[in-house]
């Protein structure tokens, strides 16, 4: 019997992700940011061409397993797909190819009755930037590089598991599973520490992985009510530091919070309650129980939070909302 399964990391530029005096090309028109991908692929490959992402790591992978259930063979599928950088300036566009880099697949890992497979895929973004070098001529077109590390392991009985191991700063990665639904996103972009750092040594190609802070997907209810934040009114954005505590447990506050990116950690009486990343809809109990903030939130990496007042939003969605926390919480 022949097992195969796969799994595919679609990387792209969110608005929010870009920093810096870089931001003025995209603010410009002259380069873009990218939609959303979609919550399920259909088709990988149609979406390259409709240049819906900036890369795509598909990493495919089979076992045959006899009558007694032994693995008797295996071997690696699929690889990466990179998109060019299409350049407007006035009336005329042209398009940057990028350089694809080999793809790094290591040998299989067997064990009893499952293989571990692991893929790394990427290469160089197809726009030249300027970066600062120690040497003459101390300034250097060369674009940094992008990539995402996935593993992937077959079992005999016909399941699987799938993790994302590593990956470049930036851009956002956003990994599906076998069942080709989301399943998984990365919970922060560090578009400066990428542009400076993502060269040789520092990427798979040469000494080292980026090991990726991964944060479990959002809910339809939190996509709809971030668009509403987000196109319904002004929210205020801040940009907080490692460490910062957004609320804390007690005090007054009649606002919810959207996190743009990176990775918020909720806490009540001390206990670590639940990790949240891009895109999670936080801070609503408050505002619906009365009273004073019943947990802490406090930003374990640097993040990107948005907020607006409690009224602003649907109560009862808000109140479906805390159900969902609820659990959440429960369980962790």
């Amino acid at each position: 019997m022949r097992i195969e399964h796969s799994v595919v990391s679609v990387s792209w530029i969110p608005s929010e992700a870009v920093r810096g005096s870089t931001k003025m090309a995209f603010e410009a028109g002259v380069t873009h940011y990218d939609e959303p991908p979609p919550d399920e692929i259909e088709d990988l490959e149609a979406l390259h061409k409709a240049g819906r992402f900036r890369f795509a790591n598909r990493l495919s992978a089979y076992i045959e397993v006899d009558e007694a259930g032994r693995i008797t063979s295996y071997g690696h599928l699929g690889g990466g797909l990179i998109t060019e950088t299409i350049v407007k300036l006035g009336g005329l566009s042209r398009a940057f190819e990028p350089v694809a880099l080999p793809e790094i697949q290591l040998e299989p890992e067997v064990g009893d009755g499952w293989v571990r497979f692991v893929q790394t895929t990427g290469g160089r973004t197809g726009l030249p930037a300027p970066r600062r070098v120690r040497r003459a001529p101390f300034i250097q077109w060369r674009a940094p590089l992008v990539w995402t590390t996935l593993s992937l392991t077959l079992h005999a009985d016909g399941t699987s598991d799938f993790e994302l191991v590593g990956a470049s700063r930036f851009p956002r990665h956003w990994v599906y599973g076998p069942d080709a639904k989301l399943a998984a996103k990365s919970g922060l972009t560090d578009f400066r520490d990428w542009y400076a750092k993502s060269f040789g040594k520092k990427t798979p190609w040469g000494d080292e992985d980026s090991p990726a802070l991964v944060t479990a997907v959002e809910t339809a209810l939190e996509r709809s009510l971030s668009s509403r934040m987000m196109g319904g009114g002004k929210p205020k954005v801040k940009n907080l530091k490692k460490g910062t505590t957004i609320v804390a447990e007690g005090d007054p506050s009649d606002e919810v919070f959207l996190v743009l990116d990176g990775v918020v950690l909720v806490e009540a009486g001390g206990q670590r309650l639940a990790e949240y990343g891009p895109g999670a809809v936080l801070g609503e109990r408050s505002g619906l129980e009365g009273g004073g903030r019943t947990a802490t939130l406090v930003a374990v990496t640097p993040c990107r939070v948005a907020s607006v007042p409690h009224g602003q939003l649907d109560r009862g969605e808000l109140e479906e909302l805390s159900k969902d926390h609820r659990r959440e919480e429960r369980r962790a």
